[in-house]
């Protein structure tokens, strides 16, 4: 059975705001050329979906698209990383690390760049452990759910989060869901249509 969440908001960002990972509380007014931040889950049974999508309300930029396209990479860095094992902190350290090579992005946790974890458990919560973090040494095992969220900050201009979630399989990570193809089709429909 698939059910809305029956309590908390899916996060819903315009423009400037969507550099803020938690949101934001004031009113938004959607423009041309706006980064559009989508933050949604529900529940299968007991347990909790998450994902996140970012994309234009109109053309993209092409800084938005260059953004865009280094989160996709840093995600896939990070899933890549998943490996049976591995501690939850190189998955943090792998889509971390791709970011902070960028030109023109900080390091440890700094601004424009990637200021919070890459990811946390889920299952009966939205947010439980292992958190995706530096300093997360426990290994990944067969069984564990979590997302890959590599969030790019760039306050006083815009924010991309592209998350999916994972589980740890025997023979390494697989997706729950799919990630985006591009900045023009963030929900895939393009791709659907093409199947």
């Amino acid at each position: 059975m698939v059910r809305s969440p029956p309590s908390g908001r899916p996060i819903v960002l315009f423009g400037e705001a969507t550099a803020y990972p938690h949101g934001v509380d004031y009113p938004q007014t959607l423009v041309e050329g706006d980064m559009v931040l989508i933050d949604i889950g529900c529940f299968v049974g007991d347990y909790r979906s998450d994902m996140t999508r970012s994309y234009v309300f109109g053309t993209p930029s092409d800084r938005q698209r260059e953004v865009w396209e280094l989160e996709l990479a840093a995600q896939a860095a990070g899933f890549a990383a998943a490996l049976p094992g591995n501690p939850c902190e190189a998955v943090d350290k792998s889509a971390r690390s791709l970011i902070e090579a960028a030109p023109g992005f900080e390091s440890d946790y700094k601004t424009p760049g990637l200021p919070h974890r890459t990811g946390h458990g889920i299952g009966l919560e939205v947010h439980e452990e292992s958190f995706i973090v530096r300093g997360n040494n426990r290994p990944l095992e067969t069984g564990m759910c979590f997302s890959i969220e590599p969030m790019i900050c760039i306050y006083g201009a815009f924010g991309i989060r592209l998350e999916d979630c994972a589980y740890i399989a025997e023979d390494g990570p697989r997706w729950f869901t799919k990630p985006c193809h591009s900045i023009d089709d963030p929900f895939g429909y393009e791709v659907m249509a093409e199947a």
